[in-house]
């Protein structure tokens, strides 16, 4: 019985897409809204590493970067958790891609669309919990018809995937089942999966035995690797809370000081004030003034004036 190791891993996802051009061009014409007779028919691989002209700035690399006979570049990107500082790395890479042309001394009218397509095996967008395929494109903020479609960066929620969401696009299903259901625990695949040549390929390139003792090693540390980071990025929401939390206490037992302050205050002065209007009364009352007037000018009861005498 065939073993099979997961798909989403750095080294058999490269393997899979960054050396197999047949299965990138239906991976991306599956996963990619591009329009009608616009699709992918021909790619050629670039080099991941994007090396800047201008020596100050910043490489970037991405997992798989490829150009179609259009021009057009498309960008893979496999993460297995989702951060802020992925999305901006993410935006990064695909202006970068866009803007490399120029850099060269290209014209401006000759750069080409860019295609970023990243995977998230994690909750990226939790206010949306219905919807795990999530396109970005400049659109014009009254008449959303009007788009730049330059630039498009796509998130795939893997996490939310379920086969039954994606009811018009069965290639998209299958790639996405790839991803999701084949892994270590993979006992036996779904015919459905193998009844597409593409996809059949792609598992058979994840079996177990297709690897070397020197990459399965290589790809037990990239996992622990993840689970170290999954673990301190836990460690640092834990603590962030905690801290939150006494923030919180602190924040309320200053805050009920203050209170009590503010109501010692208040009933000090109360107290002062009837201490005064007592020291009134016992002189009013020593100049023998009628009640009626000793009551209007102290604001103390009868009973209360009476207690003095």
């Amino acid at each position: 019985m065939a073993k099979y190791l997961d798909p989403k891993a750095d080294l058999t996802f490269k393997k899979v897409f960054g050396e197999h051009k047949e299965l990138l061009i239906s991976f991306l014409n599956a996963l990619l809204p591009l329009p009608e007779g616009k699709e992918i028919v021909e790619l050629e691989y670039l080099p991941s590493e994007m090396v800047p002209v201008n020596p100050d700035k910043k490489d970037t690399i991405v997992d798989v970067r490829c150009k179609d006979k259009d021009g057009r570049q498309f960008l893979v990107e496999m993460q297995m958790y989702w951060t802020d500082a992925f999305r901006q790395r993410v935006l990064l890479n695909t202006c970068k891609a866009y803007s490399l042309p120029a850099d060269r001394g290209e014209k401006y009218s000759e750069l080409k669309p860019v295609y970023t397509l990243s995977l998230v095996n994690d909750i990226a967008f939790p206010e949306l919990p219905d919807d795990f395929y999530h396109c970005y494109m400049m659109t014009h903020s009254k008449y959303k018809e009007y788009t730049i479609d330059d630039i498009e960066m796509i998130f795939v929620e893997l996490p939310k995937f379920k086969p039954n969401t994606v009811l018009d696009k069965k290639m998209a299903v299958l790639w996405l089942r790839f991803l999701t259901e084949i892994n270590e625990h993979t006992k036996e695949v779904d015919k459905e999966l193998l009844s597409d040549d593409n996809v059949a390929k792609a598992v058979s390139l994840v079996e177990e035995s297709a690897y070397s003792d020197a990459e399965l090693y290589a790809i037990d540390r990239y996992w622990d690797s993840v689970s170290r980071e999954r673990t301190i990025m836990s460690e640092k929401f834990l603590k962030g809370e905690a801290k939150g939390r006494a923030e919180g206490r602190e924040e309320g037992r200053a805050e009920g000081m203050k209170e009590g302050e503010k109501k010692g205050r208040a009933e000090g002065r109360a107290e002062g004030r009837k201490e005064q209007a007592y020291e009134i009364a016992r002189n009013l009352l020593d100049m023998h003034l009628p009640m009626n007037s000793i009551i209007q000018a102290t604001g103390l009861s009868k009973e209360e004036i009476g207690s003095l005498m």
